[in-house]
């Protein structure tokens, strides 16, 4: 499965930032990494230097071999918190998307 981290101009997009990331993308997912060709993180912080709640925004981007491309979106206080919410969405979009194949 391929990694990919993409942030705006607000949000500092080192490789720790990307390790963070893939560690809690992966771990989320579990066994269904295996069933991705690719996965994207979207970061960004709505209100910039404003500050506010649940001003940072996480989009994932799936894509599921011979399906199309599944994403979610998920806004919390900060960037792990987003992260992790947004994996949790993923994983619950994956698991019924799956299911659904398994039933036809």
């Amino acid at each position: 499965m391929q990694f990919q981290l993409n942030t705006d101009a607000h949000i500092q997009g080192d490789e720790r930032l990307a390790e963070v990331a893939e560690t809690i993308v992966t771990s989320a997912l579990g066994h269904l990494t295996d069933r991705l060709s690719r996965v994207e993180v979207h970061l960004g912080d709505e209100n910039a230097a404003k500050g506010g709640a649940d001003d940072i925004r996480c989009t994932l981007e799936s894509r599921p071999e011979g399906m199309q491309p599944q994403t979610v979106t998920h806004n919390d206080a900060t960037v792990d918190a987003a992260l992790r919410g947004a994996s949790k969405k993923l994983r619950a979009l994956l698991d019924s998307e799956f299911g659904k194949l398994a039933r036809r």
